[in-house]
């Protein structure tokens, strides 16, 4: 009995031994990977600042919202930014904001500004001419500008959808198609779109602008299939609800203003924390970004793999909105 006792406590002592030796083992190895991960991000930042340093960016839609943050953080990384717009006074204040908070450390550029409508696509031509006089090719075209919608289908007039595809497709179609020739011509180039979580679902009472979304992720996933030849970089970038005047600037059913605050957009993710995922994104050459909470993220994949809940879950939202608004 003793000498069996002994044999155990023997095991016993063993098994300790080889845990404290594991547990030696385990701990360099998990500073050795932490060191290689933070090694890892930091010859990404390293690249990331390399290819945006000096870079020709234009930016739509750069006079407020989610453009005006993007104008901040590319400039603070040091690109020389065209900015687009449709209010000139907007776009020269944001030009003196930017160089007046420029850090004297940093080498910044300071930006151009260029004024043109989206939805006139014989200005967006005009302006992409010009842009390549100015500073002679662009390096990376960030589709920003748009605006959304609030309705029923039944009562929104069809010139209403046409604005929304007008704005949120052709526009950023025309202007990207204007300048590819010469980013092919010197194979470089990175074309961005800010899509929506809109252009991978639908949900009810945004009819036109989930499918002007739907039609950008469609158009510019094609595009990054066929100028991979040529080495050019295509990311979509899909945000959920961002804190910004899109809702108060929607168009109505009868093309009005919509002028209210959402709920979910004042609840939204600040437009700068996005600016600085899109800045990352682009950095990494991402093809695709999604940036949502939890539920928008799982409607995405439910809509794909189970999508007979997704359309009982879309019709009983839109019967709650229903009762919502006669109420």
């Amino acid at each position: 009995m003793g000498a069996m006792l002994s044999e155990r406590a023997r095991r016993q002592i063993y098994k300790g031994k080889l845990m404290d030796i594991t547990s030696l083992a385990i701990v360099p190895l998990l500073l050795g990977s932490l060191g290689l991960f933070a090694l890892y991000r930091l010859l990404q930042r390293l690249r990331t600042r390399a290819y945006l340093q000096d870079a020709v960016v234009v930016i739509t839609g750069a006079s407020s919202g989610l453009g005006k943050e993007c104008a901040k953080v590319f400039h603070a990384s040091g690109c020389r930014l065209v900015l687009c717009g449709r209010d000139e006074e907007r776009l020269q204040e944001l030009v003196r904001e930017l160089t007046s908070t420029a850090k004297k450390s940093a080498k910044t550029h300071k930006p151009h500004t260029m004024t043109f409508d989206l939805s006139d696509t014989e200005a967006v031509l005009s302006a992409a001419e010009e842009m390549l006089k100015w500073v002679g090719h662009v390096d990376i075209l960030i589709n920003n500008a748009g605006i959304s919608y609030r309705g029923t289908i039944l009562d929104t007039e069809l010139d209403v959808d046409k604005i929304l595809m007008e704005t949120n497709y052709f526009g950023p179609v025309a202007l990207t198609k204007a300048l590819l020739p010469s980013m092919i011509k010197r194979k470089s180039g990175h074309i961005v779109v800010i899509s929506s979580v809109q252009g991978r679902i639908s949900i009810p009472f945004r009819s036109a602008y989930a499918a002007s979304k739907h039609a950008t992720q469609a158009f510019f996933d094609c595009l990054r299939a066929e100028v991979q030849q040529y080495e050019i970089d295509v990311t979509v970038v899909s945000p959920g609800y961002i804190q910004t005047n899109l809702s108060l600037n929607a168009v109505t059913a009868n093309g009005s203003r919509y002028g209210v605050m959402d709920k979910n957009t004042a609840e939204g993710r600040a437009a700068e924390d996005v600016a600085k995922v899109v800045l990352t994104a682009v950095g990494e050459k991402k093809k695709e970004v999604l940036i949502a909470g939890l539920l928008p993220t799982l409607a995405v994949y439910l809509r794909t793999l189970v999508p007979k809940v997704f359309f009982t879950l879309m019709a009983a939202r839109a019967k709650k909105e229903r009762k919502i608004k006669d109420s």
